[in-house]
C-alpha cells in the first residue's frame, strides 16, 4: 500500500485526510497552525502530525496531498515533485498558467504523477453526461451551461471566479473535449474591493459550441446546475437533487423535409423524461482511490497536469477579460 502525505487541515483538508485514512495509507498530516492539527490528532492514531512542511515534505511517503491555500500551490507542488514524490493538489493547479505550465513540464521531467483535484470529474453524474455524449444520445452538442451560485463562503484570498470556476470549467472541458478559442467574462465587486462575488463567463468553442458559466457567492439561491442542450436530447445534471441528480430531456426541433420554407419545416418535439439510476458512490472517495491506483500502476490521471494547465489557462484569460469590463480575450 502506498503511503501518503496530506498538506493543510483547514476548510477541505479533513475531507480527504479521513478519505485517505479509511483507505489505509495516510501516514503524515502537516498544517501550520498547531489548532487545526489539535482538533483532529485523537481520530489518527499511529499517524505523524507535524507543522514544519519541509519536514512532512521529507517524510518516507510516495505520494504528498496539498489541500492548501491556491497562491500556495506552485511553491509546495514544486517542493514535493522535486522531493520525486507524487502530488495530488487541489483545484486550481496555480493562479497563473505560466508556473502551470512549469509544474507540469517538472511532473514529466521527474517521471512524477501530477493530479488536480478537479473532484465533479469523479462524479457519478457527471460520467453519466459523458457517457451520453459520447454514445450520441443527445447528438450534436450545441451548448452547455451551469450555475454555481451560493450565499457565502466569502473568501478573502479568492474570488468567486477562482473558487468556483474550476468546477464549471473542468466539466465543460471533459463533456465537449475541446479546447475554447475565446473568453468574456463579465462581473463586479459589492463586498469587497477588487474580489469579484458576481461572475458571467462565456467560452466560444470550436465546432460552434458555446459554454456560460454563473458564479456567485451572493446570491438568495443555492444552486450547482449544468444543463447540455444537444440536436437529439437534453441532460440537467441537478446536484442539489437527493436522488434524482440527472433528467434527460427528449426535447427539440426537428427538420422534416418538404417543399415549405425552412422555418416552416421546423417543428417542436416534446417526448419522456428519464431519470437514470446512478451509483451513490462519494466522488471524493471515488478520486482518493483513483489518485492510489495512478501511482500504483503508473498510469495519467483523468485530471492531469494538463487538464489543470487548460483550466488555469481559461481562469486567467478569464480574469483578463474582467478586468477589461468585458472584452473578448483569445486563449
Amino acid at each position: 500500500m502506498k503511503k501518503i502525505t496530506v498538506i493543510g487541515a483547514g476548510y477541505w483538508g479533513p475531507n480527504l485526510i479521513r478519505n485517505f485514512y479509511e483507505l489505509g495509507c495516510l501516514k503524515t498530516v502537516c498544517d501550520k497552525d498547531e489548532k487545526k492539527l489539535n482538533k483532529i490528532k485523537n481520530k489518527y492514531p499511529n499517524v505523524k502530525f507535524t507543522s514544519n512542511v519541509n519536514e512532512a515534505i521529507r517524510q518516507p511517503t510516495d505520494a504528498v496531498v496539498i489541500a492548501t491555500g491556491g497562491d500556495t500551490h506552485y511553491e509546495l507542488v514544486k517542493k514535493a515533485l522535486l522531493a520525486n514524490k507524487d502530488v495530488f493538489v487541489e483545484k486550481p493547479l496555480t493562479l497563473f498558467a505560466e508556473q502551470a505550465r512549469e509544474l507540469v513540464a517538472l511532473s514529466r521531467k521527474k517521471t512524477r504523477i501530477l493530479m488536480i483535484g478537479h473532484l465533479l470529474l469523479y462524479h457519478p453524474a457527471v460520467k453519466k453526461l459523458k457517457e451520453y455524449v459520447n454514445d450520441g444520445t443527445l447528438g450534436k452538442i450545441y451548448y452547455v451551461y451551469s450555475q454555481r451560485v451560493n450565499l457565502g463562503k466569502i473568501k478573502k484570498d479568492e474570488d468567486a471566479l477562482w473558487s468556483f470556476g474550476p468546477h464549471d470549467i473542468s466539466v465543460i472541458l471533459y463533456l465537449v473535449d475541446l479546447f475554447p478559442t475565446k473568453v468574456v467574462a463579465t462581473g463586479d465587486s459589492y463586498l469587497q474591493t477588487n474580489i469579484p462575488d458576481v461572475v458571467f463567463v462565456t467560452l466560444y468553442f470550436p465546432q460552434k459550441i458555446l459554454a456560460h458559466i454563473h458564479l456567485s457567492w451572493l446570491d438568495p439561491h443555492k444552486i450547482r446546475k449544468t444543463t447540455v442542450v444537444g440536436s437529439k436530447k437534453m441532460a440537467v445534471f441537478d446536484d442539489m437533487e437527493a436522488t434524482e441528480k440527472i433528467r434527460v430531456y427528449d426535447k427539440g426541433v426537428d427538420y422534416k423535409p418538404s417543399f415549405k420554407p425552412y422555418g416552416e419545416a421546423l417543428t417542436l418535439r416534446v417526448g419522456d423524461i428519464v431519470i437514470p439510476k446512478l451509483d451513490s458512490k462519494e466522488p471524493l472517495k471515488s478520486e482518493c482511490q483513483h489518485f492510489l491506483k495512478c501511482i500504483t500502476e503508473r498510469t495519467n490521471p483523468l485530471s492531469d497536469g494538463e487538464n489543470g494547465l487548460q483550466v488555469t489557462k481559461i481562469l486567467e484569460s478569464a480574469q483578463q477579460s474582467l478586468r477589461k469590463g468585458g472584452m473578448p480575450v483569445e486563449i
